[in-house]
């Protein structure tokens, strides 16, 4: 086995920042609670102002009186952390969640599909910059290895068993998080390495600190199994980016978007879906909402066929949002998934060109951009009436006179049908006096609607016209079989 272990240090502070451009962002720390609140984290431009951590609020402010400050979240960090773990499943489908602030997956599985462990970790890195986390990142044969070097800082990759107890001897036994008596014991007599902890006899080392201490090293060394409990990511994708300050303008809130479709597509990938429908909640800042009685503006919107793509995705969404009215400032942006279906993946191209990713269906780019409702697509209905046989579809209702039809509209009729009818059907009566007609197919006879007032009896026919064009033409028979003769269709 083979594990790689993705830390987020600044998990904190990225929870908020990962959502504003950086070249617009203004200093910004997240603090503790309590009545003498501290900096828990601080971002580049506050650092710069001399903000550090465990710092009191108030000197903070002094050094930076710009600074925005957000408490700290423990529960959207978690939520954070599985985000990472749920877009981590494309990449291996053993992943687990190690800590607070990191994960670990075994990719041993996996180096020949992405071309090697170089060029899966710089995938993996890429895609982490790409939905606003900077990662440490390790590899070790065993995941506590892995995650021990991760804390120590020490981007390295162990791949040989052997090596890996040289490499875990010099780390501080406080990377190991062991229980604080055990942690305090081993200190007053000195041993404050993991190497210096493994070269004590075992028994007299579980006697003083435990068992549990014991089986801590061997885990790391690999000397006895360390079974994970796999992460299961959720049925169904539920995003949401925390913004650092409040954003009035749509456009601002497109590179928070972005980051959370990339994060979508990593959960798409690992369950092999794609995405039809989906959901755009931006929540408002909490005393509008009370005062408004409009918490979050949602923007619900649907695709042609289900995709993953986030080059599709984030075109679809950057048409839908420029159409959006905020009626306040937003605080958060939350992305869901309503409809999803599988989707396979595309195989991989013999030549260069073959990678290309599609350009965005113009159907999308119409219902993004007009909205919903403007752009339908026409589906077939069961109804023998020719101009009762269709409907919009996938989101208008079926027609009222289906609904009174009752089970006798069945099966379409099996006969030959035009792609254009006309809206009315046209008289022939003095074009049928004048000019030769061949009739080449039919009679069919239609005859239904006695129930709803719509009442036909039709005999069509297909027929070419004196000019040589194929058309749908029918016998009105409701008052005898002379009756007058109508044009209804056009064959292509």
């Amino acid at each position: 086995m083979l594990w790689t272990c993705v830390l987020l240090p600044s998990l904190p502070l990225e929870i908020y920042t990962r959502g504003q451009v950086q070249d617009d962002a203004r200093p910004f720390a997240v603090t503790t609670g309590g009545h003498y609140p501290r900096i828990v984290a601080a971002d580049l431009r506050a650092r710069a102002a001399g903000v550090r951590e465990a710092q009191l609020v108030s000197a903070a402010l002094a050094l930076a009186p710009d600074l925005v400050l957000r408490e700290r979240d423990p529960a959207q960090e978690r939520a954070a952390l599985a985000a990472v773990a749920t877009w981590t499943t494309q990449f291996t489908p053993t992943v687990a969640l190690a800590g607070t602030e990191a994960i670990v997956a075994d990719i041993a599985g996996s180096l020949r599909l992405f071309g090697g462990l170089r060029t899966l970790l710089r995938r993996l890195q890429q895609g982490l910059q790409g939905l606003g986390y900077a990662a440490s990142m390790t590899c070790a044969p065993t995941p506590l290895g892995a995650l021990l070097l991760a804390r120590a800082g020490e981007p390295v990759i162990v791949t040989d068993p052997e090596a890996l107890d040289a490499r875990l001897a010099p780390l501080p036994l406080a990377l190991l998080q062991p229980s604080p008596e055990a942690l305090a014991t081993l200190e007053a007599a000195g041993i404050t390495t993991f190497g210096a902890a493994c070269r004590l006899p075992r028994d007299a080392l579980a006697r003083r600190v435990g068992h549990a201490f014991v089986a801590l090293l061997d885990r790391a060394r690999g000397h006895v199994p360390d079974p994970q409990p796999r992460f299961v990511p959720p049925s169904r994708y539920q995003g949401r980016l925390d913004l650092p300050a409040p954003v009035a303008d749509v456009e601002a809130l497109a590179f928070a978007v972005n980051r959370l479709v990339h994060e979508m597509t990593g959960w798409l990938l690992g369950r092999a879906l794609g995405v039809s429908a989906m959901t755009l909640t931006l929540a408002h800042e909490r005393y509008i909402g009370v005062r408004t009685g409009i918490p979050a503006t949602v923007v619900r919107f649907a695709i042609a066929a289900p995709a993953r793509e986030p080059a599709h995705l984030i075109a679809v969404l950057r048409e839908r949002l420029a159409r959006v009215e905020l009626p306040a400032p937003v605080e958060s942006v939350g992305l869901a998934s309503e409809v999803t279906a599988p989707l396979a993946g595309r195989n991989l191209g013999l030549l260069p060109d073959d990678d290309v990713v599609p350009a965005v269906p113009l159907l999308d780019r119409l219902r993004a951009r007009l909205g919903e409702h403007a752009v339908m697509r026409v589906a077939p209905f069961a109804e023998h009436r020719p101009e009762r046989a269709w409907t919009s579809a996938p989101d208008a209702p079926a027609p009222a006179h289906a609904a009174r039809a009752g089970g006798q509209a069945n099966a379409m009729p099996a006969g030959p049908r035009p792609t254009w009818l006309l809206s009315e059907p046209q008289s022939l009566a003095a074009t049928f006096e004048t000019t030769p007609w061949v009739l080449r197919d039919g009679p069919e006879r239609i005859e239904s609607g006695w129930w709803d007032g719509g009442d036909v009896r039709r005999d069509y026919y297909v027929a070419q016209s004196p000019h040589g064009e194929t058309l749908w033409i029918y016998r009105d028979s409701r008052y005898g079989d002379d009756g007058e003769w109508f044009l209804h269709g056009v064959f292509a």
